[in-house]
């Protein structure tokens, strides 16, 4: 069975857990640059980003990193014809063993950016998620980091998936911004 290695989840929430607003457009209130250092630098240790199309990660290595954007457009998998290291992936067609194996990257790391659907697909199967919280901003009627959100907060839809919460990390402690490490129990606490 082809199995990833590690699958971790990353992103910037506001404090009613929101990923971008109600237009569905990160705003720049929730960008940091303290955030957008930890994100690249974990991405570098990653194999594969999964994303769906309106998420990107917009860093210096972006070009280079292997991605599946994940669509409803296509049957199953397909390469992107105008990017060498990207595909197109539709869950309902194809199984994530599917993708890995068309990949060739059976024991892959994998990052996932968002958004709201895409870490729902991946939510009881994290090894661990990076969640950072923008202090004092709230985008109401904004799109949600997990389908359950705003009934749940972010940090109780990961505790209800077996993810347990390391100590913050201070990301930029003048402008209060921290990231909580939530990981499977079995799991190394990597920051």
């Amino acid at each position: 069975m082809v199995k990833p290695r590690r699958i971790e989840g990353y992103a910037i929430v506001s404090e009613d857990g929101m990923i971008a607003d109600a237009h569905g457009v990160m705003p720049k209130s929730l960008e940091f640059e303290a955030d957008k250092r930890f994100f690249e630098r974990r991405l570098d240790a990653i194999d594969v980003v999964f994303h769906g199309r309106h998420s990107h990660e917009h860093q210096p290595n972006s070009d280079w990193r292997m991605r599946v954007v994940l669509t409803r457009r296509i049957v199953d998998i397909a390469a992107d014809p105008s990017a060498e290291n990207v595909f197109f992936w539709n869950p309902t067609g194809a199984s994530l063993e599917d993708v890995l194996k068309t990949l060739g990257k059976p024991d892959a790391a994998l990052g996932i950016i968002g958004g709201t659907e895409v870490f729902g697909l991946f939510l009881g199967h994290y090894s661990a998620f990076y969640l950072s919280r923008a202090p004092n901003l709230r985008l109401p009627g904004g799109r949600p980091v997990f389908p359950e959100v705003p009934a749940k907060t972010p940090e109780d839809v990961l505790k209800s998936h077996g993810l347990i919460a390391a100590a913050p990390h201070a990301l930029d402690a003048d402008k209060g911004l921290n990231v909580v490490g939530w990981h499977q129990p079995s799991e190394p606490k990597r920051f």
